[in-house]
């Protein structure tokens, strides 16, 4: 009797959550190890179908870096990342395009299927879903001019065909968007997932965008979770060093998500099992959330 009580008192605190997300878009970056531990992939899968069912929209960005890595090793192609960017040229592409698209999207999809949802599967090439332009990445050096990094066909959002998504939503499907975009003359480029996932939310004016990695958030100098923090918080976290490595290209899609609309931007722990629901469903969530 105990337990029931308990599952009733959780939909109770859930319920005004639900009332205040109901129709509106949820854009969620899938990513580290909760697209490798089958428990949690079952997890996600579930959390996105219980999203939909309550009238929200969820639209799904996912990466593949690792799944990447390890078909460049099985074909011997050589690569090389420069400042967190895997340099991309054609032989590179080929495999980006290959994995993302015909391989990790596609599994994603059919999860979701299995589970009772009906999920589609994108690539930024669809419709021109996600357009882009080649990334220009220069390093400042205090004793000479600053030094150009060519990436070959790394790209950055320019635009996003919200029409797409849009058409999908009213139909009651779930996008499952693989960040692969096309830019001018259909040249084909390779986005941080990180990057369109914030794009996608502001062009969707989403509600949250949601990144979900392998740590329980942004921590401060103690080791502590931050649990909340607004758009100008996060650039001083990033300034002084408080994040580091990964955290601040995060940090930095946070930012410009919320400085372009969206409400809220949450950085999570997808190694929790139900981690979405947990985040957005109780009053404390279980991440840092960036908010303007």
């Amino acid at each position: 009797m105990e337990t029931s009580l308990d599952k009733a008192r959780v939909l109770i605190e859930a319920l005004p959550y639900i009332k205040e997300f109901s129709g509106q878009t949820i854009v969620i970056k899938y990513g580290g190890n909760a697209m490798i531990d089958e428990n949690l992939k079952r997890a996600f899968a579930l959390n996105v179908i219980l999203l939909k069912y309550i009238g929200i929209n969820p639209v799904i960005v996912h990466g593949g870096g690792p799944q990447i890595g390890k078909v460049l090793d099985k074909f011997g192609i050589t690569y090389q990342f420069r400042e967190g960017y895997r340099v991309t040229d054609d032989a590179v592409m080929d495999v980006v395009e290959m994995v993302l698209v015909g391989k990790v999207n596609q599994e994603i999809v059919n999860l979701i299927n299995l589970h009772g949802g009906r999920a589609v599967g994108l690539s930024g090439k669809d419709g021109w879903l996600i357009q882009a332009q080649k990334m220009e990445v220069a390093i400042d050096h205090d004793d000479a001019p600053p030094e150009i990094i060519d990436l070959g066909k790394v790209g950055e959002v320019t635009h996003i065909n919200t029409a797409v998504i849009r058409s999908l939503e009213s139909e009651g499907f779930i996008p499952v968007i693989a960040p692969v975009g096309v830019g001018p003359g259909g040249t084909t480029y390779n986005i941080n997932a990180d990057g369109v996932a914030g794009a996608m939310a502001a062009a969707l004016g989403a509600k949250k965008l949601i990144l979900l990695t392998d740590v329980a958030g942004l921590l401060n100098s103690a080791g502590q979770l931050i649990s909340s923090m607004t758009r100008k918080d996060a650039a001083m976290a990033i300034g002084n060093k408080t994040a580091t490595g990964g955290m601040i290209p995060k940090l930095k899609c946070c930012i410009e998500a919320v400085e372009s609309g969206v409400e809220k931007a949450h950085i999570i722990d997808g190694r929790l099992e139900n981690c979405i629901l947990l985040e957005l469903f109780t009053r404390h969530g279980i991440g840092t959330e960036i908010t303007r």
